[in-house]
């Protein structure tokens, strides 16, 4: 199983939209970043946002690309400020799925699957991108497995 992470793409500031849905930059990062993961035949079983309005885009926009089979929803529990060891134990081990979402909250995730501690970054997450942990067979323990950034530096 794979679990790919995503901070969803850049959005516009509030008063320019009250609802900070996605800019026209962060529209085209994601499908671009989108289209390099359908072209390394990404396979996602579901797609999973907090329900914030630039999640949501975001999340349309890579099941536009990757077409996983069971679509996208909408989840409680990926707000920036939520509790990730709490959701840490919902996660489906036997799916591939991708969760959009916001900071701090996804590096927060990465750090308490990796670490077992929020508190220890262990990686810095990019609009539109994605970051596929997955557990390694001898320790059973999650690691980076690969990242896809719109930028690099």
């Amino acid at each position: 199983m794979a679990l790919f992470l995503v901070q969803h793409g850049k959005s516009l500031p509030k008063d320019k939209d009250p609802k900070k849905g996605l800019s026209q930059e962060g529209i085209a990062e994601t499908e671009r970043i989108a289209q390099v993961a359908k072209g390394y035949a990404v396979g996602v079983s579901k797609i999973t946002h907090s329900g914030k309005t630039r999640a949501r885009q975001t999340a349309e926009i890579f099941e536009a690309a990757l077409k996983p089979s069971g679509g996208i929803h909408e989840s409680s529990g990926l707000s920036p400020l939520d509790d990730v060891t709490v959701f840490a134990d919902t996660i489906d081990s036997t799916k591939d799925v991708m969760l959009v979402g916001h900071l701090p909250f996804m590096e927060r995730l990465t750090a308490y699957l990796i670490t077992g501690s929020s508190e220890k970054p262990v990686f810095k997450f990019q609009n539109s991108g994605i970051v596929c942990l997955d557990t390694d067979p001898a320790t059973e323990t999650w690691v980076i497995k690969w990242t896809l950034m719109p930028h690099i530096g």
